[in-house]
């Protein structure tokens, strides 16, 4: 018995050293020493495949695909008896989410590490091949209760983006002076994904396609530990947990005091090398849209590790400091924290389990319910955002509800019916319910890294109640089936316009050569009534179309749009379709400026919603070669933010200028606004402060230490203010008489004397998140959006970014009333 026990030993010994001796470490595999060269993301996947397909304890997926086609990756990684029983382990931890479920006693450790979110801060995927290879080399003893998950790059075409310009422009083998070209990435640089996101602020609005196929394997697992790696400036060397404040209100003790026991863990191993760090500074939790901060409100202990670094430095550079920063020192750095990161879950298994249960049991709120109305467009997006978080919603009875009115920023109540949505915070994942939906989130420090408001139904545009008692609904509401038939008889068809789904709707007709018609004011057809902005599409403007009816109702099928047939030309009341307040809505020739002068985050935000929210043609044209470019090819153009006051010299405003008086229209967002601030014919002039008596000087008396926090009064950084609106002009169909804006700073332009203010400030009434005390006054009769005429063409101003990262929803249908409605000329087709 025991000369057949040693044979068996002597055997499995053998199969575990050639095991061994199969599996390569990145440098043998990718014939480099890692950290001497940036490597391409298809060498990162292949040597997670060849480790996969070498070691019994690590599977390799494919969770989908960038818009360039590039490959999204996820790695599992643990002993080869949790692979073997890998789904057992994931049904049991998530089902210690749900009260009710009896089965819900996980003793495994669940990590995820997420690398290189942001494409040029590049050290992070180099990292990660060394941590998989040490985890299953030399760290087996965590992996006996824990599951590490790791994406190795976030943001293959930002990663790619990057390492194929360094690797293209870097001399032999790098050089450290900090003016080298290999230290100064062209715009727009690697940080962003294809349509120049960030994609470490899009984790709760998933508007890309990363985050959207991401979410779908990571609501399979919710980790116990979300770790998101980071690369900072040159300068500064490594941050890791705990975080800064503000902290938001749901984040547990638990949660605070285990991120402050990895952070210690992490320095003993910094301290032991000598490697400089810091931690509770900057990078607060609060914004729900970070790689830390949506984990932590799915329950995870969510951090952000930082490394210096940075697309500035490449292989190796000089810091102020006289030191020399390389690429391996960085990958060292993220290395050692992902590995004692996975030491601590281990070590904690049992702990982190119980806490995690606790997290999802442990709920009261104030606001126990949320219903919202509306239009039923902005509804079903709302939806869509809530399945891609497996959030549950039901459908309201009929009753009045009562609680705190978003649209009245106090008490109110409104109506509901079968078509009212209801979203309670009674469910596993009800902390990041209030998160995304609370009318106002509580603010410990107003000193934070990003935005301060963020309320679902001011994005969407809808009227809601928070209610402090469970809503009731039901799981089912009736939806009504239609069909949209041809009737060749009519004089044409009418279609409603409040929504981005109307606008996709027109834009498809546009593009397949259908004339179509908008009414300028009120009017009454076949009894029913339609508001300003609605559609109609007449057989008289179509007469040459081949198939015209055919081809209306079968693009008015695929995008769900109810049309009205219109027996007669002859409106019951209001204008027939003849008269000069039905306008014709030519064909929108576009351009968009891109370049060193623009925020490329803006420039994204504008592309993306013409090819992905409207589908629309765009032309993206470079500001080094504007001067050269013959302006009368476009109807619309397009400035997004940025910096344009060494582009904009005489030459080119009185090039603008020409344009637009000649019928062209002009579109600027943010602070390219200012761009024409005080400029002759532009109309458009800065809110000044009162100004001090300039024949006193106040001395600064402010101490040092309390320099920064005394300079946010002077700020706005993000937050929802209320606004007036002129519904009866172009700019602004399809919306009520107010709006809720999301501002983003305290610029601040006066009311239009010579234009139409179309949305705008009287009295600031900040209904959520933080504005500083002198911003505000400063908002009193400000322009939100506004159009000035120029000769023939004008000026469309948009002071507030109505498309900031693609989420605020209800801000997108002003700028197609900007491109199809306002100042209505282009190429007639």
């Amino acid at each position: 018995m025991n000369y057949q026990y040693a044979i068996l030993s002597f055997f499995l010994c053998i199969g575990q050293f050639l095991t061994a001796q199969e599996l390569q470490s990145p440098s043998d595999f990718l014939g480099y020493e890692l950290g001497s060269q940036f490597s391409r993301h298809a060498d990162v996947v292949n040597y997670f495949k060849n480790i996969a397909e070498t070691s019994p304890m690590v599977e390799y997926h494919t969770y989908g695909k960038t818009n360039e086609r590039r490959p999204l990756t996820y790695a599992v990684i643990s002993s080869e008896a949790n692979i073997s029983n890998l789904e057992n382990i994931r049904k049991a931890h998530i089902n210690s989410t749900d009260d009710d479920s009896e089965n819900k006693n996980s003793e495994v450790a669940i990590v995820w590490l997420s690398y290189n979110v942001h494409g040029n801060e590049a050290s992070s995927t180099e990292a990660a091949m060394k941590t998989l290879f040490n985890l299953i080399t030399e760290k087996k003893d965590w992996l006996e209760n824990t599951v590490v998950i790791m994406d190795p790059c976030v943001n293959p075409d930002g990663r790619d983006r990057y390492a194929n310009w360094y690797n293209q422009v870097k001399t032999e083998p790098y050089n450290v002076f900090q003016e080298a070209s290999e230290h100064h990435e062209p715009w727009p640089g690697g940080r962003p994904n294809h349509y120049l996101f960030d994609l470490n602020r899009d984790w709760a609005w998933a508007t890309q396609i990363e985050t959207q196929e991401r979410l779908k394997v990571y609501n399979q697992w919710l980790p116990h530990i979300h770790v998101d790696f980071h690369e900072q400036g040159i300068n500064e060397p490594y941050y890791f947990a705990p975080a800064a404040e503000p902290f938001h209100e749901v984040i547990t003790p638990f949660q605070r005091d285990f991120q402050t026991r990895i952070g210690k863990n992490h320095a003993r191993y910094f301290d032991k090398e000598g490697w400089l760090y810091f931690t509770g500074e900057r990078f607060d939790l609060l914004y729900p849209s970070y790689g830390d901060t949506y984990p932590t409100y799915m329950g995870a202990i969510g951090m952000t590790y930082e490394q210096a670094g940075h697309g500035r430095a490449g292989l190796g550079i000089r810091t102020d400091e006289g030191y020399i920063l390389t690429l391996k020192d960085r990958l060292e750095h993220h290395y050692t924290t992902g590995l004692s990161t996975v030491e601590v879950a281990s070590k904690n298994a049992l702990e982190l389990n119980k806490e995690f249960q606790n997290y999802f049991s442990d709920e009261d709120f104030d606001y126990k319910s949320y219903a919202l109305k509306g239009s039923s467009d902005k509804l079903e997006l709302l939806k869509e955002l809530l399945d891609r978080h497996e959030i549950k919603y039901s459908y309201g009875n009929s009753g009045k509800i009562s609680g705190y009115s978003f649209n009245g920023n106090g008490k109110g109540s409104l109506s509901s019916d079968e078509n009212t949505l209801i979203v309670s915070t009674d469910q596993p994942k009800g902390k990041m319910v209030k998160v995304l939906f609370e009318p106002k989130t509580k603010l410990q420090d107003s000193l934070t890294y990003d935005i301060t408001a963020w309320s679902l139904p001011y994005a969407y545009g809808l009227d809601a109640v928070a209610s402090t008692r469970e809503i009731s609904g039901s799981d089912k509401v009736s939806t009504t089936n239609f069909q949209n038939t041809v009737n060749e008889n009519g004089a044409g068809y009418i279609a409603k316009w409040d929504s981005m789904q109307d606008a996709q709707f027109l834009a498809d007709l546009i593009k397949k050569g259908v004339k179509v018609r908008f009414s300028e004011v009120p009017f009454e057809s076949n009894g029913q009534k339609f508001a300003p902005g609605s559609l109609i599409i007449t057989k008289s403007d179509n007469r040459k179309l081949e198939n015209f009816d055919t081809k209306v109702i079968e693009t008015a099928n695929n995008h769900k749009r109810q049309l009205l047939t219109a027996e007669t030309s002859f409106a019951g009341s209001g204008p027939d379709f003849g008269s000069p307040d039905i306008k014709i809505i030519n064909e929108q020739r576009i351009g968009l400026l891109k370049g060193n002068e623009v925020s490329s985050l803006n420039f994204g935000e504008i592309w993306y919603f013409f090819e992905q929210d409207l589908n629309y043609p765009v032309t993206p044209i470079n500001t080094e070669y504007f001067d050269r470019i013959d302006l009368n090819d476009l109807d619309v153009l397009i400035m997004p933010e940025g910096w344009y006051s060494d582009f904009m010299d005489e030459k080119t405003l009185e090039k603008i200028s020409s344009w637009v008086k000649n019928g062209g229209k002009l579109i600027a967002v943010g602070n390219a606004v200012g761009t024409f601030n005080e400029k002759e014919g532009f109309g458009i002039s800065e809110n000044k402060q009162i100004e001090k008596d300039s024949t006193t000087t106040e001395a600064n008396l402010i101490p040092y230490a309390k320099r920064e926090r005394e300079s946010i009064k002077d700020l706005i950084t993000g937050s929802i203010i209320k606004t007036k609106i002129d519904n009866t002009h172009p700019l602004a169909f399809g919306y009520d008489d107010n709006y809720f804006s999301l501002k983003l700073s305290s610029d601040s332009y006066s009311l239009l004397s010579d234009g139409y203010n179309v949305s705008y400030i009287e009295d600031p009434e900040v209904v959520s998140g933080f504005a500083g005390s002198e911003a505000v006054k400063n908002l009193k009769n400000s322009l939100v959006f506004g159009e000035v005429e120029m000769g023939e063409g004008s000026i469309i101003y948009m002071v507030d970014n109505p498309l900031f990262r693609a989420f605020w929803q209800n801000g997108k249908l002003f700028f197609a009333n900007a491109i199809f409605f306002t100042n209505n000329t282009g190429f007639d087709y």
